[in-house]
Parts: C-alpha cells; structure tokens; sequence
C-alpha cells in the first residue's frame, strides 16, 4: 500500500556615555590643548620624524642632509598641526584643514575614531580630542563596555558582549547537573558534556524518557516502565533524573557498566485509547556528568507486550522527522477493541511551536489543536509531550513533523497484530531519527526465531520518502513498486525473511516490524525497529540487553571480510546479503552479566539488539551516528 503526503541595523554610541572624570592623556611631545614641542636635528637625507598627540595632532619634521630644525606647534580639540623643514630654513607651518588622528586625512562627520585609550568625534570634518574612556573603546561606538562578540564568565553563565557594546548578555547557561561549567578562558561552556565536545551520535548526557500508549493493564503494578543508561566514560558517572522541578531518581553508574532505572507511569500517556492530548511536563529528563547511552523499556519486566527504544540525547536533535508507525488496530476476535498508533513529541526548549504534516491516511482523533486530519500547529514548552492517536482507519506513517526549534519524536502502536491478521497484539514504539540524518542506502536482514534460533524470523518492513520524486532500487529485486512520488509516501513488504539491500535516490525511512507468534515464525510477538543507513554505521558500540529476558542478540551487519569482535570474542558465520557486498550475522548475548557489551570492528558495521520469549519481544536499534547529510 502506498501512502500520500498531503501536503542594516547600525548602532551610533555617544560619546558622551563615556567617562568624563579623568584627565586628558599626554602623548610624545603634546597634549591636548597645551603647546606641543618636537625637535630633530642632524637628520640624513630624507628622513622623516613624526609623532602624534591624544588631541589627534600629527608632527612631522624633514630635512635635508645636514640640516637641523626646531619645530613647535600647538594643538587644540578641533584640529591639527603639521610642521616641516627645508635644508637651512626652518620654518612652522599650522593647519586646521581636519586631518584624522595620525593619517592625516579629513574626517566624515560623526564618525568616532580611538585613539590612546579615548574617543574622539568628528565634528565639521575635524576630529575633536578624544575622551577617556572607563573601559573600552570601539571605532565606531566611542566608549563602550565591553567589545561586541567578546565573552566572559559569570557563575554558571557564558556572557557575550552586545552588538552596542553596551551591555553583557547571557549567552548560555551551563548546567552543574551534567558536569558543565563555564570556562574563564574561553568565556563558553565546557566539560565533557558541553554540547562543542559532543557528536552527532547516540551518545550524549540529556535525555528525555518518554512514557508511552501501552496494552492497559501492561501499564502498571509489577509491570515496569523503565530506562537504562550505560556509562560510555572511563570514571564514574552521576544520573539525574527529573520531571519539571522534582527530582524522580539519583543513580551512580561505573564505568563500562549499566544500571536501570525504574519511572512512574504517566496515566494521561499511557492510559486508554484517546484521544490526542497535550500533557503539560509529561516527559522524564535524564542528565548524566558523562556521556551515556540511554534505552527505555515500555515495560521491562512484562512477559506479553513490550517494546524498547533507543533514546536520541539532546545534542542529536533536529528541527523536524518523519513518523514510522502502524494503522488503527480493530480486533477480529472483537470488534469493541480498537487500539491506535501514535507519535509523541516532545520539546527541549520553552515556546516550541511544532507543525503537523500529515500523510494521507493520518485519520486522527482529534485534540490539543490537532485536526482529524492529523494537521496542526502546537506550542510547546520544554519537557511538554504532544501524543497524537489515530482513528479508526489511521495511520501516521509518513507524517511529517517540524519544529522551530530541537525536538523529540517517539512512534509505534499501543498493541496491534503484524499482519493485521495475524496473533497476537503487541506494544511497538521507537525514537525517530532526525530527517536530515536520514540516509539513501539500507541493508535490511530478519531477525533470529526463539527458541530454534537456526532458524530466521519473517518481518514486514516499509520503506518511507522523506523527499519527493523518490525512486526505489532493491537487491535482490523484491518484486514492490519502486516510484514513491511525494514525501511521506511508503511502499509495504509483505512478510519475508529475505535478505536485500534497498537505495533511494533521495532520503529515506525503512522500519522493520517482527511478525506475530502465531504467524508460523517461532514464539515472540511484534517489535519494531528501524534501519540504520550505511553511512551511520560505526566501528565500535557500547548497547544494553536486560539479563531479565530469555535470550538476547545482537544482529550484525558488516562489509565481506571485516573482522567484528563482540565482548571480545571473533563474529563468525555472516550470511551473504546477495550482490551487495555485506552479510548478516546473529550473535546470542550471554545472560551471565550486568547485560552490558560491547562490540568492535575493523570497518564500519550496523547493530539492532533484541529479545525474545514467548509472547514476548523488544527490538531496537544498537547505536548509530546521526551525522546530518
């Protein structure tokens, strides 16, 4: 099936805001007002000696060989004297023609020239003596506070100079929770976790959790709604987890380990089946000291209906995404029950206005200023979640989202089936990866069965323009239509275990989604992830997979001939992606540990993690960079 996107200021200072309380400076031979003496004597042929007074007088004497002179002249606030010598006549020559400080050109009027620590004016087209100034001096602005774009530190403030000079501005405020500080010799932020020293990757230390749509009765008592966060840093790191102005939960992580960390549900998140809502402060936010990779769990520790997400941190969000989810689930068994998909948006900053392009099928039940057509304009402040639910008919896949500012969006299902008719339902939610760090190449491979992990498990996938005018080349070739013809449109693989690489000529989104258990493929019911472009693939990985579940594995995906070590031990057995260069290996994770790995290679490789057990089943991606393109 196929879906349709419908789709200069020039600031004047006066003087006169200049101190005035100190004493006019003297320079070589003069003063401002006071009679000025240069005298050269016994000067070569063609040598020339000048100096220059505060008041903007220029003294030049020059002589032929032999010749000695005496010259004396005085300066005044509006003008200038010039003195020079013959070989033998010595002579004293004034003017008031209004020469420019010591380049002895005519000034514009108003202009403002410094010169010896003051401003002086141009006044008839003569510069006038200069006036001290307390602090500075600008060119142009006359006495000033401070140079415009200069910076400093105040307390945790990073301090930049206005364009006026006039007054100090706080540029940023760095933040003690994640270990930032502002640093006096640069006047900026720093630390390991000031956004300059961070990449455009899935490791950071600002993240927003999310609480979710989730199957009721999955969303609360023993049933957990939980984060992860590996500590990537070589030292100990501080978790700090918010909502508005309390504080939910502390933790310390050692380096190279994980530690989870149980959240409250969010009824008005979570809760029954509509409709679309604004929840003010709905979202959790996670600030660590050092960098950290954070995964949540929607829930942990269920044994039917669950889903993960690999949270993106703040210095990775962009201004807009595009939604991969699922259509509005009717029971077959019974009509009554009717579970929506969804997207979550969340804001980093206050007054966030974010835009709704929805694609053809956004059928919506309508909401917090969001039409039932799935458009809309919404303002939104930080950690404030707009959670849009279709209708019946619905589908948000290829929705367009955009923001004037960083944003956040998280998108799946509550519970529903893949396929449609296919046992059982099952939560599906994964974070949206920015659309400009969307790629034009995929490799896209199955996931293992459970218990016979031998054998590989059946996924649908869809592939989703992100640009207009969009044509599609698969290899192997899989027989679907190739032409997408606007942004936001899709085209569906029906269920597969097929191997294939997918290449667009402009961007793309491609989402893979598990096949229900009772679709022939082994236990473990509906997950969903999305695949990660070639060119954000890494070399080295640090991923979490909770110990709690009956098995884990990590899928590999690596160039022929790269060698790709995880925890240590040599991968083996790639499985040949035809005519692409590239092959697919399932890695079993060992449950004996904290659940935390690593994985390293000698080329660039893409990971997805997962679970699986009887009903059971998350999967998300492993890591990634989000570079933009």
């Amino acid at each position: 099936m196929m879906t349709r996107a419908l789709i200069p200021f020039v600031a004047v200072a006066l003087i006169g805001a200049c101190g005035d309380d100190s004493t006019t400076s003297a320079t070589e031979g003069g003063s401002s007002g006071t009679t000025a003496a240069s005298t050269s004597g016994g000067s070569t042929s063609g040598a020339t000696s000048t100096t220059s007074s505060s008041g903007g007088a220029s003294e030049s004497a020059s002589s032929t060989s032999g010749a000695s002179s005496t010259s004396g002249g005085s300066t005044g606030s509006t003008g200038s004297a010039t003195e020079s010598t013959t070989s033998g006549d010595p002579s004293t020559s004034g003017s008031t023609g209004g020469s420019s400080g010591s380049t002895g050109g005519a000034c514009v009027d108003g202009e403002i020239v410094c010169e010896e620590g003051g401003a002086a004016l141009c006044t008839g087209g003569v510069l006038g003596a200069p006036t001290p100034c307390d602090d500075a001096c600008v060119d142009g602005l006359g006495c000033v506070l401070c140079t415009p774009g200069d910076k400093s530190c105040d307390g945790d403030d990073a301090l930049v100079c206005a364009d006026d000079g006039q007054s100090w501005g706080v540029a940023d405020t760095c933040d003690p929770v994640q270990g930032i500080f502002c640093n006096p010799d640069f006047g900026a932020c720093d630390g390991p976790c000031a956004p300059d020293n961070l990449q455009l990757d899935y490791l950071g230390c600002d993240y927003f959790p999310t609480v979710t749509m989730q199957l009721d009765g999955w969303n609360g008592g023993t049933k957990i709604f939980a984060v992860t966060v590996a500590n990537t840093a070589d030292k100990s790191t501080d978790v700090t987890v918010t909502r508005g102005d309390k504080t939910v939960a502390t933790a310390k992580v050692d380096p190279g380990s994980v530690k989870m960390i149980a959240l409250p549900w969010i009824p008005q998140l979570t809760k029954g089946t509509g409709p679309t809502a604004l929840v003010e402060g709905g979202a959790y936010r996670l600030r660590a000291n050092n960098p950290v990779t954070v995964v949540q769990f929607n829930p942990l520790l269920a044994d039917f209906t669950n889903d993960a997400a690999l949270l993106l941190p703040t210095n990775a969000w962009d201004d807009a995404a595009m939604v991969a989810a699922a259509p509005h689930w009717v029971s077959e068994q019974d009509p009554n029950v009717k579970l929506p998909g969804f997207y979550a948006v969340v804001a980093r900053e206050d007054a966030t206005t974010v835009t709704l392009h929805p694609g053809a099928l956004a059928k919506v039940q309508a909401g917090a200023g969001v039409a039932g057509d799935g458009s809309g304009e919404v303002m939104l402040n930080a950690g404030d979640v707009l959670q849009v639910l279709t209708d019946v008919g619905g589908d948000l896949t290829g929705t367009r989202i955009t923001a004037d500012r960083p944003i956040q969006v998280i998108a799946g299902h509550k519970c529903t089936n893949i396929p449609a008719d296919v046992d059982a339902c099952d939560h599906l939610e994964e974070a949206m990866f920015p659309l400009a760090s969307l790629g034009k190449t995929y490799l896209v491979g199955p996931p293992v069965q459970s218990p016979n992990d031998k054998l590989e498990k059946a996924q649908v996938v869809r592939v989703i323009a992100a640009e207009d005018d969009t044509n599609l080349v698969f290899t192997p070739d899989q027989g679907v239509m190739t032409k997408l013809a606007k942004a936001g449109d899709f085209v569906e693989l029906p269920p597969s275990t097929a191997r294939y690489r997918v290449a667009g000529d402009k961007r793309i989104l491609v989402a893979q989604y598990m096949v229900g258990q009772a679709g022939g493929y082994g236990q473990s019911d509906p997950a969903m992830v999305l695949a990660v472009a070639v060119d954000q693939y890494r070399e080295s990985y640090l991923f979490h997979a909770p110990t709690t579940w009956a098995s884990n594995y990590v899928d590999v995906i690596a160039p022929d001939g790269a060698t790709v070590k995880v925890d240590g031990a040599a991968v083996g057995g790639f499985s040949s992606i035809p005519g692409t260069g590239f092959g697919l290996a399932h890695v079993k994770l060992s449950n004996q540990g904290d659940g935390n790995h690593t994985l390293s290679a000698s080329a660039k490789v893409g990971i997805a993690i997962y679970g699986v057990q009887s009903f059971g089943s998350y999967w998300t991606v492993g890591g990634l960079d989000l570079e933009h393109f």
